[in-house]
Order: structure tokens, then sequence, then C-alpha cells
């Protein structure tokens, strides 16, 4: 099928990623189908959280994917292979050095720049879908009180972008790496998310369960655990600790 007739543009929606599920739930989607939205009012993030961003200005895109069986062991990979798409892809733009922040978040210049969230299809025990929600701040410079931290394109470059054609070009990147999934896929994917690891070698301050403590990151493993270092070895799931710096 033609790119274009998968890669959909909406004018005003909730969250593309509930978009892309009712479609997907509804059987009107196929694999590597792609929603761009120009204005998005309930964006969602990582744990709960909200994402912010002023129309038309930002990549705010959800392909649809139905998984290799390479990834069905490792699901922290397949999202692993995303973010890493997502960090070459910026870093080609803003020509700096980009990372990945543990899970899976976009960061330039010790600032976030994007996010991604991936929710999963099951039918019993197989992987039938992931919804890969990407967010990417382009062009937006101004942001909420509480998303000072907040990094964009424009802000890093001065220059404006075409936010729809960056998204369409972001979208066959993505395409055109699964379609070329093998064995060594998973291997590589890791270890490119531990070169760009932010942080890695570093020592920074983490939160869990109100305690806080200063720690070394070294490493996520290919269960998508953070592996820390502070003379006890630490291994830590998402969602249980949380940065304080940055």
């Amino acid at each position: 099928m033609p790119h274009k007739q998968i890669f959909s543009i909406l004018d005003n929606v909730e969250s593309t990623n509930n978009y892309a599920m009712q479609q997907v739930r509804e059987e009107m989607a196929i694999n590597g189908q792609a929603w761009f939205a120009k204005n998005q009012w309930g964006g969602k993030g990582q744990r709960g959280k909200t994402w912010e961003s002023e129309p038309a200005q930002n990549i705010i895109l959800t392909i649809a994917l139905q998984p290799h069986k390479l990834f069905f062991a490792y699901p922290y990979i397949f999202s692993s292979t995303i973010a890493n798409i997502c960090r070459q892809f910026f870093e080609e733009l803003a020509e700096q050095e980009t990372k990945i922040k543990w899970p899976n978040d976009i960061y330039c210049s010790d600032r976030k720049a994007g996010g991604i969230l991936i929710e999963n299809i099951y039918t019993g025990n197989n992987w039938q879908w992931a919804i890969v929600g990407i967010g990417i701040n382009v062009n937006q410079t101004i942001f909420a009180p509480e998303n000072q931290n907040a990094q964009s394109l424009k802000l890093l470059t001065g220059k404006k972008f075409d936010s729809v054609e960056l998204a369409e070009k972001l979208h066959q990147k993505c395409i055109l790496f699964f379609e070329k999934i093998d064995i060594n896929t998973l291997e590589n994917s890791l270890k490119e998310l531990n070169d760009f690891l932010y942080k890695k070698n570093e020592l920074v301050k983490l939160k869990k369960d109100n305690v806080i403590f200063e720690t070394t990151i070294k490493a996520v493993n290919k269960f998508g655990q953070l592996i820390t270092e502070d003379g006890i070895h630490r291994v830590f799931e998402v969602g249980e600790v949380v940065f304080l710096n940055n």
C-alpha cells in the first residue's frame, strides 16, 4: 500500500494513541499505519503524565505495529529500538549529541526533547499490536512552568521546521527499519541504547518510596531494568524510581 494511504493527518484529537487503539480494535488498521495530530488535547505520557504540545508545532505521531516474533521475549528491546530511531532522527536535525533517558525519553543538552509511550494489545499470551506513540518537540519554544526542562529543535537550532514533513520522514524510518529485522537486531539495539544512555557512568539522585539516594548509572539490561552501582549493585524496574536531577 502506498505510504500516503497509511499516513493520516488528524486536525484535532484527544489522543493519537487512543485513536489508533480504536482503529486497531475495529480492524480498520494495517501494520505500519500512522496517525499525525495537528492538535492533541488529551495526550498521554508515561505513568499517567500528560504531553504538552502547541497546535501544529510538534511531532505528535502514533504508529500501529505488529511486533516481530524476535521481540516477544524482550518487549523492552522493541521499545528501545523505537527510542534509538527517534534519538538518531533528532540528533541529525539538531546537530547535537542526543541521549536516551531511561526508560525511553529523548534528551539533548540535559533537557527533554521527546518521549515515547507504547501500549500493547495481546490476544491471550500473543502480542498482536504495539501502539507506538511518539512526541517530539519541534517548533515550540514556550512551555508551561511545570515543563521548563523541555527542549526543542527550534530552541537548539533557531530554525523553523515543517512538523508534518518531519513526522512522515520519521514514520518512514520506523517502517524501513522494522522491515529488516534479523537475529542481530536485539543485541545491536540494546548496545546502541546503552551507548547513548543519559547520565551513564554519572552519579545521580534517585527517589524510591520517599527515600532519596545517590547512585551511578551503569546500564539497562534486556528486560528494561536500570542497573546502578554505589557500593551496592542495584536493579530497578520501570517506574520504581524517580530521577531528581533532570
